[in-house]
């Protein structure tokens, strides 16, 4: 699984959590901990990220689809 969160610039970030941090703390509170304060996110499956790169930048979500929390 992965975190998902639009950054400053517009962009799309994404937080790919360790199997060491994810033996330590669940999803959600990495995304709570990692997550800019303030900025809406999204916990999705791994196959929702797009696998050719080539266009990342041009990457975009609905805000309505960020919906698993705020960065603390």
């Amino acid at each position: 699984m992965k975190i998902i969160y639009k950054n400053d610039n517009g962009g799309i970030s994404i937080i790919h959590p360790s199997p060491e941090a994810l033996k330590v703390m669940t999803i959600e509170k990495i995304a709570l901990k990692d997550v800019p304060t303030g900025l809406a996110f999204a916990i999705v499956e791994d196959s929702e990220i797009p696998e050719d790169r080539t266009f990342r930048d041009a990457w975009t979500i609905e805000d309505s689809l960020l919906t698993g929390g705020v960065g603390a």
